[in-house]
């Protein structure tokens, strides 16, 4: 899975370099941004989110006790009631989507122009709701079935989607945003069509089955699914209010946070989310069969890995921030005024990595249990935190108190959810977390000597100087790298061993 979302994290950083070259910082991205926030946010909610968290443990629970076929029908009936319920929301929120606009970027009233341009970007782009509904319910199944690689690598073909519309379709529109628009839907299609070939090798043909209104298994999914709509995209929920405040300050604010937030994320959707999304079909399984032993060893086990990368990716995005943007960015519309306030963005949203982490592990576990209750009310409260720093902070610090505020949002999230945790679960929080952290800071602490000695070798500020950029900037990671690992195993740093023998023993034939 990280393999695979690496592939298309790289593709999204080459789409992200794309849209900055092309349209910088300004009107036709900030309109752009807003209008994919709404989507995007449905698709966290309804899709990746509250529907993943709701079906995986019932599909799984299914599949164990009751077989393939049980399974396989309870699948088709879950793809037919979603199918029904996107076509309303799709049409609900085109008919809906100046009404919606306007709520979430109120701020650009003020900019003649900006909030209708918005408008019709959302217009276009809201049928990616449904496609990706699709197709985090087909992922969900591939999960349970134990297959992985290919989900995880379908974001690939959206970004390139983005990518090759941007270069090729701008001439053909007034405003030339608009091609962006067009390789969302396109890549969409594309997402969903990729996972066919695989269903078939696990005999999993989609029919649809209207029988689902009397489905046991069902209503539990539905009973499930309705709280979590609430907790489990709490962070994009965050992002969402970020970014309405954001509308009412400078323009750029909007794009400053996203471009941030974008490489904030690459880390985190290469190893967070793939960690959290394995987790979470292993811990249903325990959680089916009773396995409560189990199900602290995988939350321990989880937890461990994401204190011993998160730091290291701290570090990382903080050091690198200005090298990275300067390197693939910087140039065309986004000067050097957009390169400072884009990477002290980055840094203020970095410290939020480690908490990110723990939050998605956590709450995979409470789903897992199949309570996602808890998470709500802990997401309504972390709404407020996120909010009321951010009131506080905008106006003083701008965007930099907008990412500030997330970050203080973040750590609220994460520390109450593990303690809730450690009440239904025992103790396992302090082991889990401080140890692996004591035995990597000393491979944290020379690997950022290493990285900033290296990168001081370039002015990061000025422009060109590409290949010597892309050297350096090579360099110092691979060095950062190499250093970690090396000083980890000297450290005795047990997970990192443990990692490496799994992937030796997953190398062996039949194993």
């Amino acid at each position: 899975m990280a393999v695979a979302t690496g592939f298309s994290r790289v593709a999204g950083l080459i789409r992200d370099v794309v849209i900055a070259r092309l349209f910088g910082a300004g009107f036709a991205s900030d309109a752009f941004f807003m209008a994919f926030t709404i989507p995007n946010l449905l698709r966290r909610f309804f899709g990746e989110g509250s529907l993943t968290a709701a079906f995986v443990p019932v599909f799984a629970e299914v599949y164990q006790h009751q077989g393939e076929e049980e399974a396989r029908r309870l699948a088709n009936r879950c793809i037919t009631l979603l199918l029904v319920v996107m076509l309303i929301i799709v049409a609900a929120g085109i008919v809906a989507s100046p009404w919606l606009v306007r709520a979430i970027g109120f701020g650009y009233s003020e900019v003649p122009g900006k909030l209708e341009l918005t408008d019709l970007l959302n217009r276009v782009m809201f049928p990616y709701i449904g496609l990706v509904s699709l197709l985090a319910l087909l992922t969900g199944i591939l999960n349970v079935h134990g297959h992985f690689f290919l989900p995880s690598l379908s974001p690939l073909f959206l970004n390139l989607s983005m990518i090759v519309s941007a270069l090729t379709l701008g001439h053909l529109f007034q405003q030339p945003i608009f091609a962006l628009a067009i390789g969302v839907i396109i890549g969409g299609v594309a997402q969903l069509l990729l996972q066919y070939p695989v269903l078939l090798k696990y005999r999993l043909r989609i029919r649809l089955n209207w029988k689902f209104f009397h489905d046991p298994y069902l209503r539990r999914i539905v009973l499930l699914m309705l709280p979590g709509i609430a907790g489990v995209a709490i962070y994009q929920i965050n992002v969402v209010v970020s970014r309405l405040m954001a509308s009412f300050l400078a323009e750029g604010s909007v794009s400053y946070l996203y471009y941030g937030q974008r490489l904030f994320e690459f880390p985190q959707g290469i190893f967070i989310v793939s960690l959290a999304q394995a987790a979470l079909p292993a811990m249903s399984r325990q959680v089916a069969d009773e396995d409560w032993a189990g199900l602290q060893e995988s939350l321990r086990f989880a937890l461990s890995l994401i204190a011993i990368f998160t730091l290291p990716a701290i570090i990382g995005l903080i050091l690198c921030a200005k090298p990275v943007y300067s390197l693939f960015f910087m140039g065309g519309e986004f000067d050097q005024i957009a390169l400072h306030n884009t990477a002290l963005t980055l840094v203020c949203f970095a410290p939020g990595l480690l908490f990110v982490g723990m939050s998605r592990i956590a709450a995979q576990t409470f789903y897992a249990m199949k309570d996602t209750r808890t998470p709500v009310w802990i997401s309504f409260w972390t709404l407020l935190v996120n909010a009321g720093c951010g009131l506080l902070l905008m106006f003083p610090l701008q965007h930099y108190g907008l990412a500030i505020a997330l970050t203080f949002a973040s750590a609220f999230n994460a520390l109450l959810l593990l303690w809730l945790l450690r009440r239904r679960v025992g103790p396992f929080f302090r082991g889990a977390l401080f140890s692996p952290l004591l035995r990597s800071l000393p491979a944290s602490l020379i690997m950022a000597a290493l990285v900033y000695f290296v990168l001081g070798e370039v002015d990061w500020q000025q422009g060109g100087m590409m290949l010597q950029k892309a050297i350096v900037l090579t360099a110092a990671v691979t060095l950062g790298l190499l250093s970690y690992l090396v000083v980890c195993l000297v450290m005795r740093v047990e997970q990192i061993r443990q990692g490496w023998a799994l992937i030796r023993r997953r190398k062996r034939p039949g194993s």
